[in-house]
């Protein structure tokens, strides 16, 4: 669903995290292990996926989404697109908040024991984009997942305004009746 990017001179080949529907995982086998020493010193607390009960909804939800797109497709009804089109919108909205708010608790609740301190610092990741933090260049951007939702979100949109224009061509046509 997402990726955050860590680069800094001491990992000049960088860190990924990948956030799964389901799982939290790094680019290699030991990268959640070096997320979690690196948060170690600026005192955040380490990156347990267990931790997070969204991840063990979310799969849920998105294959929910997944059949009642199927079967709103199937019946073709126009509101029904459009109410799916939302519904989706304002689930990717709400996912989006959920993992603002990850960041920034995260970022911001940070041990008093911590080695390295740095006075009204934070080291909350950007949402999306780059950001500086420390020695360490940030990147966050949406993976195929995000991606394969908006395509989503984008395409249902285009068949419920098409549909209005089909349907008032459809309509504007005089009947012809054959004898």
């Amino acid at each position: 669903m997402w990726k955050i990017y860590l680069k800094a001179p001491q990992y000049p080949e960088g860190l990924e995290l990948h956030i799964w529907v389901n799982k939290l995982a790094g680019d290699s086998e030991g990268a959640l292990q070096n997320f979690n020493i690196l948060n170690h010193y600026i005192g955040m607390a380490p990156i347990n996926p267990e931790s997070f009960t969204e991840l063990t909804y979310m799969p849920y939800i998105v294959i929910g989404f997944m059949i009642t797109g199927i079967l709103v497709a199937l019946l073709g009804n126009r509101k029904m697109v459009l109410g799916w089109s939302v519904l989706l919108m304002l689930g990717g909205a709400v996912g989006l908040l959920d993992f603002y708010l990850w960041l920034h608790r995260f970022g911001t609740n940070l041990s008093p024991e911590a080695p390295i301190k740095v006075p009204g610092m934070t080291y909350v990741p950007p949402l999306l984009g780059e950001k500086q933090l420390l020695n360490f260049e940030a990147l966050s951007l949406p993976a195929w997942g995000s991606l394969g939702i908006l395509l989503g979100i984008v395409l249902s949109l285009v068949v419920y305004f098409i549909s209005a224009t089909t349907k008032e061509k459809v309509y504007a046509q005089p009947k012809r009746v054959s004898v």
